[in-house]
């Protein structure tokens, strides 16, 4: 119990002593030196050349030379920002008739091994054999963040009779290298954000002396890209404030300061690391590959999907339309446009919805119910051509947002002109509605309409729109009706022409019959004869001839 106690503590121990490590004050020395206990006289003497190992006696061991070995940091200084780190290491060495003393050699990434060798004096030798002596030097330089192979030997040295280990030098986040290790001082930057005008107010503090300084805004990724903002503050000047004017309060956007000396440390701290919502702008669409695209403006771990948006306000997923992004851009192809249809987005356990569609400027479709005479009827208005699925469905009792299909029918609409549904019967009950997707896309609304209560028997029927029809009928009326008035009139003037010329016809054959019979047919004045008040002429060869009869008053 107790065993598994302290395992669990462990971890939480080590994270608070790290953490208060980082707080801790290194120890200070004037100059670096080499000590041996027990009133000894150690002789330090660098080896450049170490001499080749010893077959060692059978008494000799490593864990019974070398005892109590520690490595730590100590610090030397020169003035308040002039200070430099060295490695301290401590061993218990015991003395024989054939060790009488150890070396000690450290080597660092990329450069030679450094050796040193730390021995008793001579006449000390033969009557300190057995004795523990404490052997501790802290001469040699290390960097913040160094890391320091370090091996112990006999000396003389025998082979095999050996220590070695690894060591970490502390680095510059260690609040006592910050302020004292040049290197590591970097400033301490603070901030005021006036998002009215989109600036940053930034002052400096605690920066390496007799240096400018250097302020900027970038994105952070794997390096920081930087942003038109950026400032010198000159040494000379007494506030150490200056103003850096943003466009986008993005989360990697960072201010970035550092002392202008070569290869000097620097420092970030970003203002908005935690406004994730300013990422999801920027979607955009292309209505020719009908694709939804989207590219963040910073690096992030987020999920991507496809969703439809409800009354509600609630947005369900659309199937297979789950995408990861870090930082490249993502498309989703063959999207529907329609108002509905949204991009949900999820990071650090939250989630934020963006409708692209919803401010009606990429609208493909749209279904409008009506009311005419008591008639309800579905207008399906595309502004391309498309297929969708049309389907009656009855809503659920138990859940509202359910709709269980009974029948589906294929319309296909055409570019601009609408397609219309007369609705009766069933339809008109209040548990009905119909369900529209569209079809041939991979990712798509599914809109819902439901119907008022009306009193109509007649089924589903697709027709086509009254629109349509009109504009056809009424250009072939009128050119009927054109064709059946010329018809009339040409009529009328061909009926006037044909009775012009048989009148003119039978006064030219009236009269050359006259001037023919004229001897034979002469009537006598004198002597006339009246039968019913008409003259009637006397002369014989004129009763088979056409009569002339005269009216009389």
């Amino acid at each position: 119990m107790i065993l598994l106690v302290s395992l669990l503590l462990s971890p939480a121990c080590l994270g608070l002593c790290g953490a208060a490590a980082e707080h801790v004050e290194l120890e200070r020395i004037e100059t670096c030196s080499t000590k041996c206990s027990q009133g000894l006289r150690c002789k330090t003497k660098p080896e450049f050349f170490p001499p080749p190992c010893q077959k060692p006696t059978e008494d000799l061991n490593a864990s019974s030379l070398f005892q109590n070995i520690s490595l730590s940091t100590v610090m030397s200084c020169e003035g308040r920002q002039k200070c430099s780190l060295h490695l301290r290491i401590k061993a218990t060495l015991q003395l024989t008739g054939s060790v009488w003393g150890m070396s000690v050699c450290t080597q660092t990434a990329g450069m030679l091994e450094n050796c040193r060798s730390f021995s008793i004096q001579t006449a000390a030798r033969g009557r300190k054999s057995g004795l523990q002596v404490q052997v501790e030097n802290d001469c040699s330089s290390v960097s913040p963040k160094q890391q320091v192979q370090v091996t112990i030997k006999s000396f003389p040295n025998y082979c095999g009779v050996m220590w070695s280990g690894t060591y970490d030098a502390p680095g510059c986040s260690h609040e006592d290298l910050r302020k004292h290790i040049p290197v590591c001082i970097t400033g301490r930057l603070s901030y005021d954000v006036d998002p009215e005008k989109k600036e940053l107010n930034v002052t400096v503090t605690d920066m390496l002396e007799d240096y400018d300084y250097q302020l900027r805004l970038c994105h952070n990724d794997f390096v920081c890209f930087g942003t038109d903002a950026n400032t010198v503050i000159k040494k000379e000047e007494s506030i150490k404030s200056a103003t850096l004017l943003y466009s986008r309060p993005l989360p990697c956007l960072c201010i970035e300061g550092w002392s202008i000396t070569t290869d000097a440390t620097r420092v970030q701290v970003c203002p908005f690391k935690d406004n994730l919502e300013e990422l999801w702008q920027g979607i955009t669409f292309d209505p020719q590959e009908e694709a939804l695209l989207w590219e963040p403006a910073c690096p992030v771990t987020a999920v991507v999907t496809l969703c439809q948006r409800g009354e509600d306000g609630v947005c369900l997923d659309l199937p297979r339309s789950m995408q990861n992004v870090s930082r490249e851009k993502i498309t989703f192809s063959e999207v529907d446009m329609h108002p509905q249809l949204c991009m949900k987005f999820t990071a650090r356990g939250q989630s934020w919805t963006r409708c692209p569609f919803v401010d009606g400027r990429f609208r493909a479709w749209k279904v409008a119910l009506t009311k005419q005479q008591g008639r309800q009827e579905v207008k399906i208005t595309s502004l391309l051509n498309a297929t969708f699925s049309v389907g009656l469905c009855v809503k659920s009792a138990a859940s509202p947002m359910a709709c269980q299909m009974t029948e589906t029918h294929t319309v296909n609409v055409e570019e601009d002109k609408p397609f219309s549904l007369n609705l009766a019967g069933k339809l008109c009950d209040v548990n009905y509605c119909l369900q529209v997707t569209r079809l041939h896309v991979k990712h798509a609304a599914t809109v819902i309409q439901c119907f008022e209560q009306c009193n109509q028997s007649q089924p589903l029927q697709p027709v086509a729109a009254t629109l349509n029809w009109t504009s056809y009928i009424l250009p072939v009326g009128v050119c009927l009706l054109g064709i059946v008035i010329i018809t009339l009139v040409l009529h009328v003037l061909l009926t006037v022409h044909q009775k012009k010329n048989k009148q003119t016809h039978r006064g030219y054959r009236a009269e050359a019959k006259q001037t023919v019979s004229a001897p034979d047919c002469m009537v006598s004045t004198l002597q006339p004869a009246f039968q019913g008040g008409v003259f009637l002429p006397s002369c014989p060869q004129c009763t088979n001839t056409e009569k002339a009869n005269l009216l009389y008053d």
